[in-house]
């Protein structure tokens, strides 16, 4: 039977091994973390916090729930076209999860995650109650260069990376056991690949960009709103995969405009540079689409046409509270 551990003894059993030695003056173990800031950077900081049965099924498995929950946070720095560098975690968990079977699968997904991306962890807190797990990223970009939502333009091409309505058909599949089991999509549910590298390289070329959490629809009319355009975007252009497009035809374009949980980026390219741009992805082999334009506002402030029919700014997606 699993003894309950004390809060001392988790964080040095399951957690102190998980800092690494880039740019840390003081780790795990101090009253706060020191981490060492080269002149020419700046910080990119970002927190996502995954509660149990709103963010990931019950019955996920620890590695499963640690995974998921580092990998969504550095989508967020692959927006932003940052390079993760550290972060910091605050885990909430029943009294029962404290026993080393649980910890050990949870620290071992958060440790193979952080290995893949280089990243280490610095602190953070852990407390008795009900499953959470809050994660805070930090990145660094070089000084002006990060990516932001409101630098697009009319006449921008909007482009998504990678295919759209993964994480609804994952989602759809762990709530209907009866289904046969799709391995892709229960992979892409609990370790998407954030984008880092075409992130890292968006910053040549990207007037804007957003990782695509909540859905394309709410997502790129986020984008919108803070650059004060509109998009038009064509609904057969939408890369959807093709498992997808089999199993659930009915659902497909529906989850892949506002399923959420895909964390693709959506972005939008000059188009003065789009030529250059694209020679640099098919030069990178990264999988990115084109799925249709910005323009100028209307003086109804219609953010989103798709298929040239307006779309709601509320349309879809996902939101907390409602």
């Amino acid at each position: 039977m699993n003894q309950p551990i004390d809060e001392f003894s988790l964080i040095s059993n399951y957690f102190k091994e998980l800092t690494g030695q880039q740019d840390v003056a003081v780790g795990i173990g101090d009253d706060a973390a020191i981490i060492d800031i080269k002149a020419d950077k700046q910080i990119a900081v970002a927190t996502d916090t995954l509660v149990a049965s709103v963010h990931f099924p019950n019955d996920a498995t620890a590695e499963q729930i640690a995974t998921r929950a580092l990998c969504v946070n550095l989508s967020d720095m692959a927006a932003m076209g940052a390079t993760p560098k550290w972060f910091t975690l605050a885990l909430t968990m029943p009294k029962e999860l404290a026993c080393s079977e649980w910890l050990q699968g949870f620290s071992q997904g958060l440790a193979r995650v952080a290995k893949q991306n280089n990243v280490s962890l610095i602190g953070g807190d852990t407390t008795a109650g009900p499953l959470s797990i809050s994660i805070t990223v930090l990145g660094e970009t070089a000084v002006g260069c990060g990516l932001c939502r409101n630098g697009a333009k009319p006449d921008d091409i909007i482009y998504v990376s990678g295919t759209l309505g993964d994480g609804a058909a994952a989602l759809y599949q762990l709530q209907h056991r009866d289904l046969a089991q799709n391995n892709r999509l229960t992979e892409r549910f609990y370790q998407p690949q954030p984008q880092i590298e075409l992130g890292l390289g968006l910053v040549n070329y990207a007037s804007a960009c957003i990782d695509i959490s909540d859905g394309l629809v709410a997502d790129l009319n986020h984008l919108c709103k803070a650059s004060a355009v509109s998009a038009s975007i064509k609904s057969q252009l939408i890369p959807i995969h093709s498992d997808i497009k089999q199993a659930y035809s009915e659902h497909s374009k529906q989850w892949a405009l506002t399923g959420g949980d895909d964390y693709q980026l959506c972005f939008t390219v000059p188009a003065i540079v789009q030529g250059n741009f694209e020679h640099w992805v098919r030069s990178k082999n990264f999988d990115v689409t084109a799925i249709g334009r910005m323009a100028a506002l209307d003086h109804n402030q219609n953010y989103l046409e798709i298929d040239n029919q307006v779309s709601s700014i509320t349309a879809g997606g996902y939101t907390h509270f409602t």
